[in-house]
């Protein structure tokens, strides 16, 4: 502990081991896990599937540079695009780093028209990431404060406010990132006419749409992604956490228009990697299995309902719960959400600390129904010792 940089507020526990939805720590205390890596454990820990592919993968090839193909690889970037948006596949190491390969695309794009046209647009309290290009784009100061200047050229408006859009938009934008659901920010979902019209408004100024669903995506919500539920393609997706089901893994798929990256453009050592993309490819399977996503959409419902229950008999503790399939928030009234959390750890439940006071559920995606009805009673019960 005392070798690592002060990153992380960490909670007091060091885990050991887990197995689907259970985790224990090292001193052999059992917990459920509705944070999941947040987000990232969407199979659960140590799901067969992926121990397979890891050691299937691992005797072959472990890492190859992209000088060469690979047969994960172009696998992996089949099935993502033909079951997202068509188009290319880049594969990078994270959420930022996706996003990162995302804003440069997007540059690139703006570029072929005309030199004016580079400026970015995103919503204010979103969350892209933490390297410079992902900074930038993330509308809350308190994660950029202290790492100015930023890169040039990126503006914000007001997620679910198209008027204040239309205020930013000109010719000289090239592109819009926007999370169908902001997660960092406390579980905020757009609304389908906010998401319409923002497409609307791309089209209008030949801008690219950059949804970012490095937390929405990979069945989260119930839908493989979450522009599923609302009509929209965007022109650029970007992904990560879950697809690796625990593997360092993050993608960008481009439409056939935003496809504009050429030899030298962009690159990343371990990007596509044949050990990551074959967890990946386990990972999508398992997802497009009949009545996977289906299931999720249930057990999202279910879990809505007992917290919107639990929300009537602690009227004053609890503000709001709102979300899409397994991502949840818990909006708490005066009580901390740090304070919140750090109780459920000691009752045995893991949960992620979001924007606006909220908790935020995200357990694996092949939790059970008395997993879920065991996490609400340890919500309760945190609730009455407040």
């Amino acid at each position: 502990m005392n070798h690592l940089m002060n990153t992380y507020s960490r909670f007091q526990i060091v885990l050991e081991h887990g197995k689907g939805t259970l985790v224990w720590d090292r001193e052999g205390k059992l917990y459920l896990d509705f944070a999941a890596g947040i987000a990232v454990n969407i199979l659960g820990h140590s799901h067969p599937i992926v121990l397979k592919a890891l050691k299937d993968q691992a005797k072959k090839l472990i890492h190859c540079s992209n000088l060469y193909w690979n047969e994960p690889q172009m696998k992996l970037a089949t099935i993502l695009s033909e079951n997202s948006i068509g188009g290319k596949v880049f594969f990078a190491n994270s959420g930022t780093e996706a996003n990162e390969a995302a804003i440069k695309l997007a540059r690139k794009y703006g570029r072929r028209i005309s030199p004016e046209k580079y400026r970015i647009l995103s919503a204010k309290d979103s969350f892209h990431g933490r390297t410079y290009g992902s900074l930038s784009a993330t509308g809350q100061e308190k994660y950029q404060r202290d790492f100015t200047p930023l890169v040039n050229g990126f503006d914000y408006f007001e997620f679910n406010n198209i008027d204040s859009l239309r205020l930013k938009i000109s010719k000289e934008v090239c592109a819009v990132i926007v999370e169908p659901i902001q997660g960092e920010s406390g579980i905020q979902v757009a609304t389908k006419t906010f998401l319409q019209e923002v497409r609307k408004l791309c089209d209008e100024f030949d801008a690219l749409l950059i949804f970012d669903e490095v937390q929405s995506g990979m069945g989260r919500t119930g839908k493989l992604f979450a522009f599923d539920h609302y009509g929209v393609k965007p022109d650029v997706l970007t992904l990560a956490k879950g697809l690796g089901g625990g593997i360092p893994i993050g993608a960008v798929i481009a439409s056939e228009r935003a496809d504009v990256f050429e030899p030298g453009d962009h690159g990343s050592t371990f990007g596509g990697n044949p050990l990551a993309c074959s967890v990946g490819i386990a990972v999508m399977e398992s997802l497009l299995t009949e009545g996977f996503l289906e299931r999720v959409q249930e057990l999202g419902n279910s879990l809505k309902k007992g917290l919107q229950e639990v929300k009537k008999r602690y009227q004053e503790k609890v503000k709001d719960i709102r979300g899409i399939g397994l991502m949840i928030g818990i909006e708490l009234n005066n009580i901390s959400a740090k304070d919140f959390a750090e109780r459920c750890v000691q009752n045995g439940l893991l949960v992620a600390v979001a924007g606006n006071n909220t908790i935020r559920l995200l357990p694996p995606l092949t939790v059970k129904k008395s997993q879920m009805k065991e996490a609400i009673q340890v919500i309760r019960k945190t609730l009455e010792e407040f």
